[in-house]
């Protein structure tokens, strides 16, 4: 239980990490950055598997 609760914070870190929002540049360009709302259910996931990885070690 405790390999599997460090890999879902691990994972939770990891996209959180990886979510933030680019560095918008000038220019024309086809790809959003931060003024794209698509980051938000990525966060709210590893949130949820964060809170979820915590209930699951407080319970043990």
């Amino acid at each position: 239980m405790k390999f599997l609760t460090t890999t879902a914070l691990i994972t939770a870190a990891l996209t959180a990490l990886i979510a933030v929002p680019a560095l918008a540049h000038d220019g024309m360009h086809l790809h959003p950055h931060a003024n794209d709302s698509s980051w938000l259910p990525l966060l709210a996931g590893s949130v949820a598997v964060g809170l979820a990885a915590l209930i699951a070690w407080g319970r043990k």
